[in-house]
């Protein structure tokens, strides 16, 4: 391993091996993070935009002081850290199944993270967000079937495209369903996903949900020189 490349962390988990590497770029001559499931990657600190958006579109869509939000998937914590800029936010619940992605924040591992985990605010839970949704306690342990103003989502890599089977039901009216109890009155769910604008998901989020939409949110790449996109659903449940 050479002074371009290093892995900080890596852990067998039950849905594969999950690993935190920094690299140099020489050509950007940036430091680069980059998680990885097994071989495939599952995010990079070159492409924050749209979970930094996901933050902000999601909550922009609130109206009100005291927000308690929910983050399902910790990942770089572009999303989380985000939310905590919202000065409205009062507690964040971080939902995120890994120990070990909950570790790297705890020890700093992340520059562009920090003061993240040691916000007053902030609260980390280790647990299957999707076994919360379906579960009865739901997000909080301490406090269960506590509702939120705001669940903000980015595990998979979209509603068709998903990390592992079992998450596939949530997707479905009946799993969108169960999310939109754990919410208040025109409480908001959004949604990261890599995939463009799905007629079909946008049908089952429009059939439990008051009011949803598709945003599309272009970036630079600078691995291609060009412009990517991702998708962020936002739904509104009723009031």
């Amino acid at each position: 391993m050479g002074a371009r490349f290093e892995e900080l962390a890596w852990r067998e988990t039950p849905i594969g091996a999950i690993s935190l590497r920094r690299r140099r770029d020489p050509a950007l001559q940036v430091e680069v993070y980059e998680v990885k499931l097994d071989d495939e990657f599952l995010m990079s600190s070159l492409f924050p935009v749209a979970e930094i958006e996901l933050a902000r579109l999601g909550l922009a869509e609130m109206a009100g002081d005291a927000l308690d939000v929910v983050v399902g998937g910790l990942g770089l914590g572009y999303t989380a850290c985000t939310t905590l800029s919202d000065p409205r936010v009062r507690s964040l619940l971080v939902v995120e199944a890994i120990e070990d992605v909950i570790d790297w924040h705890r020890r700093g591992l992340l520059p562009f993270a920090a003061g993240l985990a040691e916000d007053p605010r902030t609260r980390f839970v280790q647990a299957d967000f999707f076994a919360a949704v379906a579960g009865e306690t739901g997000f909080d342990a301490q406090a269960p079937g506590r509702r939120f103003d705001a669940v903000l989502l980015d595990v998979d890599h979209s509603p068709r495209n998903v990390l592992h089977p079992s998450h596939a039901g949530f997707y479905l009216p009946a799993g969108l369903r169960r999310l939109a109890a754990s919410l208040r009155p025109a409480g908001i769910f959004a949604l990261w996903s890599d995939d463009p604008p799905d007629a079909d998901f946008l049908a089952a989020l429009t059939e439990v949900f008051a009011d949803a939409r598709a945003h599309v949110v272009p970036f630079a790449n600078p691995l291609t020189g060009g412009e990517s996109a991702n998708t962020v659903y936002v739904a509104r449940a009723t009031g």
